[in-house]
Formats: structure tokens, sequence, C-alpha cells
């Protein structure tokens, strides 16, 4: 029996949305405890007042098994994870081959299973081979263990193709989740449209991109009932058809990345392609707009959408460079960015990063209450520091926070009840 107590901690529970000094025992993978005394022979930790919270569940991480092993493993991705606080991360199929047979999705629960430190969840294809033209074997992926479907950033066009598919997830009460950008306008896009874009001579897409694809996907909801999550809002414009949509009772969320909240499109100047994302990093009045709907609720979830690429692939020109970040380790210290602005208070960040990912994918994580799983991490939200992106655990090293000044660091993940990273003094 492992039994351990946490005491002088700073509790932020995202349910109760309070921030309050307290205790809390786990036992056997389990919160057995709030705010009592050290049971008998428990392991004491003092936390000498840093934040305990529910880990965090980042949705929408590329781990690059099978096929591109060298970007990212699941053994990397989830010492990586481990170090950044995120307990769980949930997979996508945009891998080589896709992960859309049941086998391809039972060679990847393997892996996980067996290098990995952390919880980890795959999505599966929603077409084979991401192609958008025939559905994969959904009801098989579900007894396979996926929790979700998508064909990430390869925008399904067929729209009758796409609706069948979402009918027959609505079936099964599976989620799918979207890509929410015009795949003709963003065809060859690197940046967002506008005057900066034209200053830098990169070809732009324009904020409509966004706006037009998710009222094609919120009318095809209308249609069929599915269950659906966009991955990323990232403009001002799409705000209020989400707004509309959950509404009218459709079964809508929506997340964003963290880039995306804490950078704007000027950071590309002088066409550094660590910046380079998917979609591209928007104006800083997009960025205001898409912080407001997380901190009152509109937008449900942050993620990193972990995107480890090669320095081959980074680079390159900044129109011929691959897009992507790496942001499992930099989540957190990022996102306190908002809280140290007085943008977003500690518990509904965790609202969006912890609670609600957990919601929405029908986890008894994501909380501090007795009788949920202990995946917990112990984090002082003020210790500076200076981010070298040598030092990250990731194999692929493209984060566009290298040599930025963070304040945020994480003292120790556990898993079930287990410490896999820090070193706590009990």
């Amino acid at each position: 029996m492992t039994l351990t107590h946490f005491t002088n901690a700073t509790l932020i529970d995202p349910v109760a949305l309070t921030e309050e000094t307290g205790s809390l025992t786990i036992r056997d993978g389990l919160i057995i405890a709030i705010d009592g005394a050290a049971p008998k022979d428990a392991q004491v930790i003092d936390a000498g007042g840093a934040c305990l919270a529910p880990g965090i569940i980042d949705i929408g991480v590329k781990v690059s098994e099978p096929g591109e092993r060298h970007k990212e493993s699941f053994r990397s991705a989830g010492r990586a994870a481990a170090a950044g606080g995120v307990t769980t991360i949930v997979t996508r199929p945009d891998t080589l081959p896709a992960i859309d047979t049941p086998e391809t999705l039972e060679f990847v629960a393997r892996r996980a299973a067996a290098d990995a430190q952390v919880h980890v969840l795959p999505m599966a294809a929603l077409t084979k081979g991401r192609m958008g033209q025939e559905m994969t074997e959904i009801g098989l992926l579900l007894d396979g263990g996926a929790v979700a479907f998508s064909d990430c950033d390869r925008v399904v066009t067929n729209t009758k193709v796409y609706a069948r598919a979402l009918t027959y997830a609505a079936s099964l009460d599976a989620l799918v989740v979207g890509h929410v950008q015009d795949p003709v306008l963003s065809d060859g896009a690197s940046v967002t449209a506008g005057k900066f874009a034209s200053l830098r001579g990169l070809s732009g897409v324009s904020p409509m991109a966004e706006r037009m694809a998710l009222d094609r996907d919120i009318a095809l909801l209308e249609m069929t009932g599915a269950k659906y999550h966009a991955d990323q809002i990232t403009t001002a414009r799409a705000l209020p058809a989400l707004e509309r949509a959950k509404r009218n009772g459709l079964d809508i969320t929506a997340g964003v990345s963290i880039h995306h909240l804490t950078l704007n499109e000027l950071d590309v100047a002088d066409y550094r392609t660590f910046f380079k994302l998917k979609p591209p990093l928007r104006s800083e009045d997009d960025r205001r707009a898409v912080i407001a709907a997380v901190a009152e609720g509109l937008i449900d979830i942050i993620s990193s959408m972990h995107t480890p690429q090669d320095e081959e692939s980074k680079r390159l020109p900044f129109e011929d460079a691959a897009s992507g970040a790496v942001g499992l380790e930099t989540l957190l210290p990022a996102a306190l960015r908002l809280v140290h602005e007085d943008q977003i208070s500690l518990p509904r960040l965790f609202r969006a990063m912890s609670l609600n990912p957990a919601r929405r994918l029908g986890l008894d994580a994501g909380r501090l209450r007795i009788g949920a799983p202990a995946d917990l991490i112990l984090f002082d939200p003020h210790m500076p520091f200076q981010l070298d992106r040598s030092t990250l655990l990731s194999k692929s090293k493209n984060t566009p926070f290298d040599g930025a000044r963070l304040q945020g660091r994480v003292l120790g993940t556990w898993v079930d009840g287990t410490r896999i990273f820090g070193d706590v003094d009990a």
C-alpha cells in the first residue's frame, strides 16, 4: 500500500474554482482525503506553499510512432510530458502510416503501455489514410481503445463523406475532432493574411478560412447530431458561430493551442520558422479575443498541440519549412503567463487544461476530489527560468520559446499515485 500525504499545499480546485491552502492524501492510486491529518505511516510531503493541482490532460499530442520515431517516441514524449506536468496525452493519428486500422491502433497501444510514463489515450483516423474518401471502421477502433476520431489537419473536403462519418460516429456516441480551416483557402499559406504578411512577402490565409470551416461543421452537426470538438479556434471571427452553436444545444466543444494564446503574427519577424504553426499565428486582437473566450468558458480546452519536427524540416526558407512546435514541457509555464498578466485565474486555467478535457473524454481525472485518480502535479507558479531548448526532453527541439524568460516550474508529477518526475523531499 502506497500512502502519501501532502501538507501545506495550495490546492487548485478547477471544479469549485478555488485555490486554498490545505492537505491531500493519496493511497493506491486514488485521492482518499482532503484537508485531513496525516495518516499513520504515510509519506509526508511538505509542499511549502507550492500549488498542487490535477495533472494536465493534453489533447492533440503528436507522437511520431509509427513512421518517424526519430522525431518523437512514446518514451521521449512520456518523459517530456512528466516534466511538464502532463499526466495524460491524447495522441493524434497523423502518423506514417495513419492510425486507421485496429492493427495499427494495437501497435500504438502496446508501445505506449511499454514505454510511456504517463497515460496515453489514442485517437484514430476518421477516414482511411486520412484521405477523406472512405470512413474507417469506427466501431472496431472504438473497441480497440480509440477515444476520438480525426483526420487532423487533412480536412475532409467531400461533405457527403464527412456527413456519413459524422452520422455513423453519432450512432456509436464517438467523439469527432475537427480542424476548422478551409483547406482550399489555406493551401500554400504560411502566415495569416494582412499587412504584416505583405511586408514580409509571405503567402497568407484570411482568418475567414477558420470561420467558413467552422460554419460548415456546425451545419453538419445540426444535421447529424454528432459529438464534436474543434481542435483549435484562433480567431475572433469564429467565436460568434461557436457561441451560437453552444446556445442552440449542439454537442460541441472547442480548444486552442497555448502558442495561439501567448504569441501573435509579429513573432514571425525575421522569418523564424520555429514560429510557423498550423493554423498560423494570428493578430494581437485575435489573440486577446481568444484569451477572453477561454476565461469566460466559450473555448473549453487549452492544449499544447505538440508537433515535433526535426532540424532538417525546420531549417528551411519560411514557406518551405514544416509547421508545428513542441509544447509538452512548455505548456504550463507559457500558460502561466496569462495568470501573471491577470488575464485568467489559476483555477480557471486548470479547468481548461485538466477538468474540461477529462469531461469531454468521460474521464474521472482532472479533479481534486475523494475517489479521483491520483494524477497530480506540484508546481511553483512564480519560479523564473530562461528556457534553453537543448534541455528539453523531447527528441525534437522546435520550440518558439527558446531563450524566453518564463515563470513556473514543475516540482513533482504523480500518475496513479506514483511519482514519475521531480525530487520532492519528504
